[in-house]
């Protein structure tokens, strides 16, 4: 089983542990940094055991195929990972597509 991600995920989380820093949800760049690692080993581990669900109309965009799955860090923020599972011979593979978080996802979303 593999976790793997698109380079433009890639990319977001990379710039994630600045963004969330200067918007000041971190006080220090040092926990800004910790909060993107803890999420992104959260991602590697345990998206293949998550509730997968099909990925709302409005994220169609980054896959026809998409699922996603709920990450939440604290009482108020939420991550959605959007992504495509393969099967290769035996082997599943997860193809993130796009990460979000509820703050700007949510409207998406019918939580009925």
């Amino acid at each position: 089983m593999s976790v793997l991600a698109i380079p433009e995920v890639i990319d977001y989380l990379e710039e994630l542990t600045t963004i969330l820093y200067e918007k000041g949800y971190f006080g220090y760049l040092e926990y800004a940094h910790h909060y993107v690692d803890e999420l992104i080993d959260d991602i590697k581990t345990n998206l293949p055991k998550k509730q997968k669900k099909p990925a709302p109309k409005h994220f169609q965009k980054y896959g026809a195929e998409l699922k996603y799955a709920a990450f939440r860090k604290n009482r108020q923020t939420t991550w959605y990972v959007f992504f495509e599972v393969y099967r290769e011979k035996e082997d599943v593979i997860y193809v993130i597509k796009h990460v979000e978080n509820n703050h700007t996802a949510a409207q998406h979303f019918d939580f009925r």
